[in-house]
């Protein structure tokens, strides 16, 4: 992901991961594993508040229900979703 950010950083967007926001918050909430509760306070509200803010979504990776998830809420949303970085048009 990190990767990803860096190339539309450099093709003029502002790239933002959930992960970055979300895990600094959930270490300091004292999470210790994925699904426990500070994670699960946190990990996907960050996400939808994220997704609310943003002009489009670029879905990377393998499988994931929860990427699965914000894509189909940015779809209903109007914005707009690229499955391939080179899909993103430069800023």
């Amino acid at each position: 992901m990190n990767e990803a950010a860096l190339e539309l950083f450099r093709a003029g967007h502002l790239p933002v991961t959930g992960e970055a926001l979300a895990l600094p918050l959930i270490e300091l909430a004292g999470s210790a594993r994925v699904g426990d509760g500070p994670f699960d306070e946190i990990f996907h509200p960050i996400a939808e508040r994220l997704l609310s803010r943003c002009d489009a979504v670029l879905r990377i990776g393998g499988p994931s229900a929860g990427a699965d998830q914000m894509v189909a809420r940015a779809r209903a949303e109007g914005k707009r979703v690229f499955l391939e970085l080179d899909q993103v048009p430069h800023s």
